[in-house]
């Protein structure tokens, strides 16, 4: 049979079937070397979600055995993540014996996405019942249809069932073709490296406060990394990257997600870590197991034992200094009340990559109980790190101010505030009290109830011992002044 009879009988034998394309599932990548940068999109590390998540980056190293021929010649490379940057793709022959004339990316969208990975490998097309209509080499596939080589012609199909390979995973996502110039024949080991998104990392510290006297914890400090980029990673070799580069274009895939865990390290040595340029990578020291839809946590560091601080804080105000003298009755605030915050304090030991801090502490029955959770931006080594855990639920703190005068004559102005500290608790505590006298540059503390612990130009803070299921007064006054070239605000 010419090959026109036979197009045309492939044509009548699939007339009025239904485009089917059996599912498959995500493709597996082993081996690969993935350098991962730091995100902090919450749906990259969310619980749930449909679809790849356009979020995170990570630069991908893999190896690819290529079966070639003398001269130039076409081949398809599939199982790539969804959403690639096309213009940083790059395959490279490290023998010599071949190269890329020009490279094409296919996007795995549309209803051949499945299809597209599978040109130039033997395939079967099936009809609704599962016959056969043609099998032989793919040489294209769209949604028009699929152009098949056999060894009777070239069959041009509309419309079909399935798609049937007898060896090899059924690939996914987008495809990569290439125009390769072999010198010679026989399989080639390729590098293949491209960027993408859907991968990425932060750290996740863990603060376990010890009962007793003063502020102890045990510190667990880890890795989180998320994987939503439409493809399973076996024994990957991960570097994570600390630091903020500049991407100038958005890029990144989408996902399912489960929570899951990697495969226990609790033995294991820690990260090898490095300078790199600017920033600081961690390299893992056992390859990984990444599944798609997946959250996995390796540790950064050893778990330790730290010295902290808390403190219960009333603040008010800010450091921001006005361009003139504020007169304002009114400005920076006045009487009124206020809840406490509980904050935490602890001196980085290492260089510690932004992340969340979760803290625990131990109830009366000896069970570790969630108290609140703040994020640490990056920490250089001996650099504080302070979270904010929540309102003091028996810590009250009300405000007043108890004088205001103003001698414009005599460029001056004196104000002073009486603050009332509230403990509903069973245990004396003691609250810092951190005022912020901010109507001009130039002030002096006239008088207070207790000297300040700490004062700079902009800051006056007192440590105030609150009784338990009692009350606590701290008066302070402030002298402003100015020249006579600095025109004051009414």
């Amino acid at each position: 049979m010419n090959q026109p009879a036979l197009s045309a009988l492939a044509l009548a034998c699939v007339a009025g079937l239904a485009l089917v394309v059996p599912a498959a599932a995500a493709p597996t990548a082993s081996g690969a070397d993935i350098t991962l940068y730091r995100s902090d999109s919450p749906t990259l590390y969310a619980s749930s979600g449909d679809g790849n998540v356009d979020d995170g980056y990570a630069v991908i190293r893999e190896q690819r055995t290529l079966t070639l021929k003398p001269g130039l010649q076409d081949i398809t490379l599939g199982d790539l993540p969804e959403h690639l940057d096309a213009e940083a793709l790059a395959l490279g022959f490290p023998d010599g014996g071949a190269r890329v004339v020009s490279q094409r990316l296919l996007l795995g969208q549309g209803a051949s996405a499945a299809l597209t990975g599978l040109v130039g490998r033997e395939v079967t097309v099936l009809g609704d019942s599962g016959q056969t209509i043609v099998a032989g080499t793919l040489l294209r596939a769209g949604d028009d249809g699929l152009m098949v080589g056999g060894a009777t012609g070239t069959s041009w199909i509309r419309q079909y069932a399935g798609v049937r390979v007898s060896s090899g995973d059924f690939p996914t996502g987008s495809s990569l073709r290439l125009r390769v110039d072999a010198a010679r024949g026989g399989n080639s080991e390729a590098v293949l490296s491209y960027p993408t998104s859907g991968l990425g990392w932060r750290a996740a510290y863990v603060a376990t406060l010890q009962p007793g006297d003063g502020c102890r914890m045990q510190f667990e400090s880890r890795a989180s990394i998320a994987n939503r980029s439409g493809r399973d990673w076996h024994d990957a070799r991960l570097t994570l990257i600390a630091g903020e580069p500049n991407f100038a274009k958005a890029s990144g895939p989408r996902l399912v997600m489960m929570m899951a865990k990697a495969d226990s390290f609790a033995a294991a040595p820690m990260p090898q870590q490095a300078q790199m340029d600017n920033y600081r990578s961690y390299t893992l020291p056992a390859p990984v197991n990444l599944p798609d839809g997946s959250v996995s946590q390796v540790p950064l560091y050893a778990t330790r034992g730290m010295s902290c601080e808390r403190t219960n804080l009333d603040e008010n105000g800010g450091t921001w200094l006005p361009p003139q003298p504020m007169l304002g009755r009114d400005f920076n605030g006045g009487s009124g009340t206020g809840n406490i915050v509980s904050t935490l304090k602890l001196a980085a030991f290492d260089s510690l990559p932004a992340g969340y801090l979760r803290v625990l502490a131990q109830d009366s029955h000896g069970t570790p109980q969630f108290i609140g959770e703040g994020r640490i931006e990056d920490t250089p080594k001996g650099g504080d790190a302070t979270i904010t855990l929540g309102s003091a639920f028996d810590l009250h703190a009300e405000r007043e101010r108890t004088a205001f005068h103003v001698d414009q004559a005599g460029r001056k102005l004196d104000e002073a505030f009486r603050i009332t500290l509230s403990n509903a608790g069973d245990s004396a505590r003691t609250v810092t009290v951190r005022e912020h006298p901010n109507r001009w540059r130039e002030w002096k503390l006239a008088s207070s109830s207790q000297k300040p612990d700490r004062q700079t130009s902009d800051t006056l803070e007192f440590r105030v011992n609150v009784p338990a299921n009692g009350k606590a007064v701290l008066d302070y006054a402030v002298h402003y002044s100015w020249t006579a070239d600095q025109h004051p605000q009414q």
